[in-house]
């Protein structure tokens, strides 16, 4: 197989590392070729903490991959994520060139939009157009080629911790691996669970992963409002550990198999077997013991989801209801206490669009991997493969680029 056709979804996250390795066929479907899973260890809440550690695991995890796709990966489209990831709605507003809106225009406007401070420590990670508006004619989602003398975008910016950026990529750089692009990680979930018909109605995306929770709102198919909580699953297994007196990696397999989000979903007659910490022998517990500790954890969670969809102001447009994902999703009763909630209709979202292996990834865990590989594909086939941020020369490449259009606009 030849590697330029190739595309690799590598989710980083706080408790496990994903690749997933797809091949576009004929048809513009994904097809799923190989998929490569490790414990991750050198992250918390989403960022890097330890690179030796990361690089370990993303060697693992790329070395199954390999393996079961009978290539060799030497480039990814990664995901981040994380507390420091901050989204903002901003507006630009230029005069149209010639009457008619061209490529230019729509770059200017672009430039306008994105024309806001950010600190010195951020930078941007994705500008998304909302809609533009030209002469005062809205929901307009492609401007070429139409007749007007103003033109208006709206778009959403996603910026993060410099830091926390170059520390995914010289972790994947160490690694032996090329950053294609980096993706925020709700953004690329997106791209695996929702349906064209949520986007267009509006829906709350909800990632619930191990270390953070991420929420993507959509509506009239333009995303709205992004925000990370740096709470997951994670939090929920040091609860276990700590109410069962059980060790971490053990409260781990007792959440995912008998966790439960609602504690009256559970039978009184229902037992389980806990492992004791220092040698001890291995006690006989009540399953609704278990549930009383994954409730409350589990409720603030999704609480501070309902706070945060409210507070954002795009809660009431949320005709199509909530989509969870993510492993921690996969906690049984987690549907029925999110429609508890949010009062409003909710879902577990599992990967979908993608052929090939597609029963081996169909699993609300791998949607961020899942997601990342769709991100790529749009990528390549639209020919915007192109990862210059994190090297030193940006900031000289960018500004040669705005001199060459200033030029081009006195001219």
């Amino acid at each position: 197989m030849n590697k330029s056709e190739l595309i690799v979804g590598l989710d980083i996250g706080t408790t496990k590392i994903c690749a997933v390795v797809g091949e576009l066929s004929e048809t513009g479907v994904v097809d799923v070729v190989g998929i490569g899973t490790s414990v991750s260890t050198g992250l918390r809440k989403g960022v890097v903490v330890n690179i030796e550690q990361t690089v370990q695991s993303i060697r693992k995890a790329i070395e199954d991959a390999e393996l079961m796709a009978g290539c060799e990966i030497n480039s990814v489209y990664v995901g981040i994520a994380g507390s420091h990831i901050m989204g903002i709605n901003s507006h630009g507003v230029i005069a149209v060139k010639g009457g008619e809106v061209g490529q230019r225009d729509v770059e200017r406007a672009l430039d306008a939009a994105k024309a806001v401070a950010i600190p010195a420590d951020r930078e941007v990670i994705h500008i998304l157009p909302q809609e533009y508006i030209v002469d005062n004619q809205r929901g307009i989602m492609d401007p070429l080629g139409m007749a007007g003398v103003r033109l208006e975008v709206k778009v959403h910016i996603v910026t993060g911790a410099v830091s926390s950026a170059q520390n995914i990529v010289r972790s994947c750089h160490r690694s032996q691996l090329e950053v294609s692009d980096i993706a925020l990680e709700s953004l690329a979930s997106a791209k695996a669970v929702l349906t064209e018909e949520e986007r267009e109605i509006g829906v709350a995306l909800v990632d619930l992963g191990g270390g953070t929770t991420d929420i993507a709102v959509f509506a009239n198919d333009a995303i709205k409002h992004t925000a990370v909580l740096a709470l997951g699953g994670q939090n929920l297994s040091n609860d276990i550990a700590f109410g069962l007196r059980t060790p971490i990696a053990s409260a781990e397999k007792i959440k995912v198999k008998y966790g439960c989000a609602l504690a009256d979903m559970v039978r009184s007659d229902e037992f389980i077997e806990v492992p004791s910490v220092g040698g001890r022998e291995h006690r006989r517990l009540s399953r609704q013991v278990l549930a009383e500790i994954c409730e409350p954890r589990m409720e603030e969670i999704l609480f501070l989801v309902d706070q945060t969809l409210t507070r954002s102001g795009y809660k009431d447009m949320i005709g199509a209801g909530v989509v969870l994902t993510g492993g921690t999703s996969l906690i049984e009763g987690c549907q029925e206490l999110g429609e508890q909630i949010f009062n409003l209709p909710t879902r577990i979202g599992y990967p979908r669009n993608v052929g090939g292996l597609k029963d081996v990834v169909n699993n609300p865990k791998f949607a961020t991997a899942v997601g990342l590989l769709r991100y790529g594909a749009e990528k390549e086939v639209s020919g915007q493969k192109k990862f210059t941020a994190h090297n030193e020369s940006r900031i000289w490449d960018g500004l040669l680029a705005r001199m060459k259009n200033w030029f081009s606009d006195v001219t």
